[in-house]
């Protein structure tokens, strides 16, 4: 029999397929899911971190439709102290007094961090796709709907103003830029929308919330969820549901590595999608450790890694440049340092012996050769782990250093730039 499913973007029609809701996310990918109760029978007290699970009726679907998330208010964060959040007036979640744990489960288990203090935009209108193809270094161009790719925002001397990780949708792009710049890029890119370009620039960023899904075993709590066949599905892909009406997307990938899951979603969805995934196992990380693992990793940051001072080969964003599309903000000088082998310094990890201060000198031998950007405490507190840039020719892995006043450092490669692809090397000589 047919069964008519009815949500705020349309309805359609198709054949019931039987499943089992999982501890109120998400059962299935299929295009339809019965009406069923959660959570699942045998899910230990001790791992409902976040107060229990409502066990309430969903119902659960997903389909092509276009994410319009509606304004509702921002309930998570009580659902997060009942975890042990400490909150910063701005209500960013800072730390659970776990960071030690949480950074050992983003590598080995499994790790929830909510990132919904990142700015979230979306792109409207017939001229999207082009739009963003000229103002970013991404080919927009080759991507279909559900899929998804890093793109760099950057000056006409190709100076990084930020890394945003964009989903193709059915009528719109969004991308999830950091906090520090959402406002401005916003500002900027309304300044290049012509008169006659169908494009709106929206801020969603209060309207949604997001959180990242991290660690080996994150693939694993996604079958759980009879969400396996987005495992092993390109970065950037990305699917959309429903979740008792209010929209979710999920998608491939945790903006600091290719691994792991991103979910957007409604406000109002956001505490039963935390308290699901905690009763999984997923060890609730704060904002504190997350800048921990992001420099561990290696992933650039902007006001760090990413300034005026530094261009976007500098930074080894290789995965987020298009190298044989059509013209768009800074690809002459991108090309010309490619060409000419023009990149004069490379953003490298750095193993300290002790606390570093950003901005501090990096130098060997006596001499300065680069500078530190970012520094905190390793995998224990007790260790120390840095980001800087250093001149091309004067270190190399394994290289020693001396950042500050006597602080050693070990030159070693980060996970997120090891992951980059730059091109083989062009041999060609100036005119």
């Amino acid at each position: 029999m047919a069964v008519i499913w009815t949500f705020p973007f349309g309805a359609f029609t198709s054949s019931p397929a039987p499943s089992i809701f999982c501890s109120g996310i998400l059962s299935s990918v299929s295009a339809t899911s019965p009406s069923c109760l959660f959570p699942r029978e045998g899910v230990p007290r001790s791992r409902l971190k976040s107060g229990g699970i409502n066990r309430s009726l969903f119902t659960v679907s997903s389909a092509p439709f276009d994410f319009s998330p509606p304004p509702i208010d921002h309930d998570v964060v009580d659902s997060m102290k009942v975890a042990g959040a400490q909150v910063s007036e701005d209500g960013i979640i800072e730390t659970y007094d776990n960071d030690d744990e949480a950074l050992d489960a983003a590598d080995n288990g499994v790790a929830v961090v909510d990132l919904s203090h990142f700015g979230r935009i979306r792109v409207i209108g017939e001229d999207r796709v082009s739009f963003l193809h000229n103002q970013s270094t991404a080919n927009f161009e080759c991507l279909s709907d559900g899929e998804g790719c890093d793109t760099a925002f950057v000056s006409p001397t190709a100076r990084t103003v930020d890394i945003a990780h964009a989903w193709i949708m059915r009528k719109a792009i969004t991308l999830v830029v950091s906090p520090v710049t959402c406002g401005s890029l916003i500002e900027t890119l309304n300044k290049y929308i012509f008169f006659s370009d169908k494009v709106e620039i929206q801020d969603i960023t209060k309207q949604t919330c997001f959180f990242v899904l991290l660690g080996s075993k994150s693939s694993e709590v996604m079958k759980h969820l009879n969400l396996g066949d987005l495992v092993g599905q390109a970065y950037g892909s990305h699917k959309h549901y429903s979740l008792n009406g209010m929209p979710i997307t999920i998608g491939v990938g945790s903006l600091i590595s290719e691994e792991g899951f991103s979910v957007l979603m409604s406000p109002a969805a956001a505490a039963s999608v935390w308290n699901t995934l905690l009763s999984f196992g997923a060890i609730p990380m704060g904002s504190n450790a997350w800048e921990r693992l992001r420099i561990l990793r290696g992933r650039p940051a902007p006001e760090k890694e990413l300034t005026k001072e530094f261009n976007v080969l500098e930074a080894g964003l290789w995965n987020s440049i298009s190298l044989d599309k059509g013209c768009y903000k800074g690809q002459e000088t991108i090309s010309r340092l490619i060409t000419y082998d023009g990149i004069k310094q490379s953003l490298w990890g750095l193993h300290l012996s002790g606390p570093a201060e950003p901005e501090s000198p990096i130098t060997l031998d006596g001499k300065k050769v680069g500078k530190l950007t970012s520094c905190a405490s390793g995998r224990k507190e007790s260790e120390h782990f840095g980001l800087g840039y250093i001149k091309r020719q004067a270190a190399s892995e394994g290289s020693i250093v001396v950042v500050g006043d006597g602080i050693t450092g070990k030159v070693v490669r980060v996970p997120f730039l090891a992951n980059q692809h730059p091109p083989p090397p062009v041999k060609k000589s100036r005119p």
